[in-house]
Order: structure tokens, then sequence, then C-alpha cells
């Protein structure tokens, strides 16, 4: 029994180590994200003179929310500050954008006060500031809207003088930084998980002597060797409740396996794979997809 005992417990403590082995090997393929816009809707600094491309406190958001997503290291970041081209918003005009997810933003309120307490020996000054951002996510496949929400951050700094000692507090100008990046923390997590829930894709940009190029580099994780199922894609039906589209689960035909990647930037990034499976009409690529899942 002694040995039976034993051989059970050495299997078990085997699966323990295993396992963590396993979860390791996963592949994460970078997702390709573009914060498109970021605007200041407050009136906050808006003078006569108010420049819109170059607001302080829309680059101010903007970069906030690039330093945090890039290091998660789950993205690409594609920053497109270009307003023409997705202030309407359409999805045809987000369609354009050479990214996996596009991020609409928006710094909703923004206040500050400064309050002060006179003691007989001392006195206090308490200076807050509150910022409120929302955000949106969209996909650009379909260009529709998978996460929108909002959050307010807040942050202060108190100074205090005692029979005269103690130099009087101007404003502190990085509150401001402080507050919205406060606000912007409260989305990133969620913003991290919608993309990363949804399956990554590729797409078969051209097929010529058994070579399949794909879509997408190293830059996003792919290398030699990785191996990705082939979908041919679902067929695409209209629901009569919300006037949309909606593309069917798509079949596994086959599997292309990465033999090396080439390119100078993530939107020019290729892989250069070979295909095995069901026959692919090379007349009509659009029509399959590749995904890590």
């Amino acid at each position: 029994m002694k040995g039976k005992t034993r051989t059970v417990i050495l299997l078990f403590m085997a699966a323990l180590f295993v396992l963590p082995l396993s979860a390791q090997e996963e592949k994460t393929i970078k997702r390709k994200v573009a914060i498109s816009r970021f605007t200041n809707e407050t009136q906050y600094a808006k003078g006569i003179f108010y420049d819109r491309e170059n607001d302080p406190m829309r680059k101010q958001a903007m970069d906030i929310l690039s330093s945090k997503l890039a290091s998660s290291g789950k993205f690409i970041l594609l920053e497109r500050d270009d307003l023409d081209l997705v202030m309407a918003e359409s999805a045809d005009s987000i369609k354009k954008i050479p990214a996996d997810y596009v991020i609409l933003g928006s710094i909703t309120e923004f206040g500050r006060k400064a309050e002060g307490q006179q003691k007989l020996f001392s006195s206090t000054k308490t200076q807050t500031v509150e910022a409120g951002v929302s955000i949106r996510l969209v996909d650009v496949s379909t260009g529709l809207i998978i996460y929108s929400d909002e959050a307010k951050g807040f942050a202060e700094t108190t100074s205090k003088t005692t029979l005269g000692i103690g130099g009087a507090a101007g404003y502190d100008a990085t509150l401001s930084d402080k507050a919205i990046s406060a606000a912007i923390s409260q989305l990133v997590e969620n913003i991290i998980n919608k993309c990363m829930d949804k399956p990554w894709k590729s797409y078969i940009l051209s097929a010529e002597d058994g070579v399949y190029v794909i879509s997408g580099g190293g830059s996003q994780g792919l290398a030699g060797g990785d191996v990705f199922p082939v979908y041919r894609k679902g067929k695409v039906v209209r629901n009569p409740q919300t006037g949309l589209d909606i593309e069917l689960p798509g079949t596994k035909i086959g599997s292309v396996t990465v033999l090396s990647c080439t390119g100078d930037t993530p939107e020019t990034e290729i892989s250069l794979c070979s295909y095995s499976g069901e026959d692919i009409d090379t007349a009509d690529l659009i029509n399959y997809y590749i995904s890590d899942k």
C-alpha cells in the first residue's frame, strides 16, 4: 500500500508541474490598437484662440492611455491622430484604419478648486482636481462599439505653513495628469480584457506556388513554426430586430504554418506560410480568415 500511495503522490506532483508549463506554451498574439481620437469636451482652457488639434489636455490624455496600454505588453499601438478620418465615426471610415480595434476617447469633465484653513499659528491649502473620461472601443472588422464606459479620477495636494514658515503654494500643474491618469486607469483593464477575449484574426493576402501570404508578423508575436487554423467565413444574416448584419461562425478547413515573417512596420508586416487542408479558392480569398483559437 505504501508503494502505491507514493506512486499516486508522485503522479499528482508531476501534474502540478506539467500544467503550468503547458499554460506557458500558449501563444498570445498582440492586438493592433489605434487611438484615433481623444477630444476635450470641457470648457477648460478654451479661450478665443483655442486650437482643437493642439489642445494640451487632449494630447495629455492620449499619452497617458498609450503608456498604460503599452505597459501591458499585449498591444501594438498605432497612434493615428487623424481627426478628419473618424470624426463622423461611421463604420466605413473606421474600417479604413489598419488595426484590430480603435479607441475613441473624450475628457468629459474637468474642474479644480482650492480650499484653505486658517488657524492661530498655521494655515493649510488643499488643491483638488477632478477629471472625467469617456472611452469607446470599436471592433474595426464590424465597425461596432464593443465597449463603452466612463470614469472619474481625483488628485489633490496639501501645503502647510506654520508661523509664516513654508512657501505659498501655487497651482500644481501635475494634478491634471494625476486626475486624468486615475480616471483612465479605471478603464484600461476592461479595454485589455475586451480586446484579448476576442480571437485574433488575420487574412490571406495572396496565394501563389504553394506559399500563402497572411497579414501580421514578428512585432505581433508571430514566428516561424507557428500553426494557426484557417476558417471559411460563415454566412452573413440580418437580425430583423436590430437591422444589423451578423456573420455566423466560420468552418475550419485547414491550417497554415508560418515559414518566415517580413515587413518594416506593424502596418506592413506579413508572414509567408504553407497550407494544408481543404482546397482554398484563391480567386475568393476574402472569404477566408486565420485565427488563434
